[in-house]
C-alpha cells in the first residue's frame, strides 16, 4: 500500500518540523513541509497530495489564494487549517478530511 501524501505549509520552521514529525509517525502518511507559497505551489504540482494542511503564520488572504490554487489543480484535495492544539487534534483533522475517501 502506498503512503498518503500530505503537504504542510507553515511559516514557522520549528512548528513545521514538529508537524511533519508527528504526521510521519503514522506509517501510512508521508508529510512534506514548505514555508513559502511559491514552494507550496511548486511542490503540490510534483506529487499526488491528498491533503494540504495550512499551519501557523499564513495570512487569511494567502490561505484563500492557496486553497483556490490547489482546488483548481486538483478539486478533490482536502485543504484544512491547523493552528495548534496537539497531536490528537492534528490527527483528528486529517482523519476528518479523509473520511469517506479511504
Amino acid at each position: 500500500m502506498s503512503k498518503l501524501n500530505i503537504l504542510v505549509i507553515c511559516r514557522h520552521e520549528e512548528i513545521l518540523a514538529t508537524i511533519i514529525r508527528l504526521i510521519n509517525t503514522n506509517e501510512q502518511w508521508n508529510a512534506t513541509g514548505v514555508v513559502t507559497d511559491e514552494e507550496a505551489i511548486a511542490t503540490f504540482g510534483g506529487a499526488p497530495f491528498a491533503v494540504v494542511l495550512l499551519g501557523n503564520g499564513i495570512e487569511a488572504t494567502d490561505e484563500l489564494k492557496l486553497t483556490q490554487t490547489f482546488k483548481s489543480i486538483r478539486p478533490e484535495v482536502s485543504v484544512i487549517p491547523h493552528y495548534g492544539g496537539g497531536s490528537g487534534l492534528l490527527f483528528a483533522e486529517i482523519y476528518e478530511a479523509l473520511a469517506g475517501r479511504l
